[in-house]
């Protein structure tokens, strides 16, 4: 294939892909069909068959697409991220950071509709949680594990101590999000505060005396 060949392919996969996440997104799974995709992505249904065998062959690869974009934003490395930050800085920069990336309005329709067809699509469901919370515990495991060996906290488990402080910090503001839609979504003010906040918290029960002091001065 030459060169541009292969350029038009992929811009006809990435057209149908941009269309199909649109529909997906809007409709649901059985809700789409693929001569709404087809119209949306301005390609014919014969065009959208050749890169998708199938509908369901397709609605995965947009949630899967969609959760990959997402997981890439989380996670850092941890020579990336520590930068000499005391605990509290660390945890503050990466909560509003986390809730950032997973409270917007199309990742928010997307949990919808997975969570809506985890029984028709039951991998979908794992690997979005996979690439979701499981990603995000991971990183805080391992930033835990850094700032216990520098005794900025105390825990003999940093995956449940990471487990606690994800739920704390997502739990809230991603349920209201996932039940009362797009309103839901509190603004960056509000995110902020309650970042702050589940900060604190957890630093009540997990930092040593010594820098739970130089956090509340």
């Amino acid at each position: 294939m030459s060169n541009g060949a292969a350029t038009r392919v992929r811009r006809s996969r990435e057209k149908i892909l941009a269309a199909a996440e649109d529909i997906f997104l809007r409709l649901g799974f059985l809700g789409s069909n693929m001569d709404m995709i087809a119209e949306r992505g301005g390609v014919s249904k014969q065009t959208v068959y050749a890169h998708f065998k199938s509908k369901e062959a397709l609605f995965i690869e947009v949630v899967r697409a969609m959760t990959a974009g997402a997981a890439n934003k989380i996670g850092k490395d941890v020579e990336e991220v520590f930068d000499g930050r005391l605990v509290g800085e660390y945890l503050l920069d990466v909560a509003i950071a986390h809730l950032a990336i997973v409270l917007t309005p199309r990742l928010m329709r997307l949990r919808r509709m997975v969570i809506g067809e985890v029984e028709r699509f039951p991998e979908l469901g794992r690997s979005l949680y996979l690439n979701g919370p499981l990603r995000s515990i991971k990183q805080f495991t391992r930033a835990l594990e850094h700032y216990a060996s520098i005794g900025q906290i105390e825990t003999a488990e940093p995956e449940a101590a990471a487990t606690y402080f994800n739920w704390l910090v997502m739990g809230g503001p991603t349920s209201a999000a996932m039940l009362l839609g797009d309103k839901g979504i509190p603004d960056k003010a509000q995110l902020r505060a309650h970042a702050q906040e589940a900060v604190r918290i957890f630093l009540c029960a997990y930092a040593t005396a010594n820098r739970l002091k130089a956090h509340d001065s």
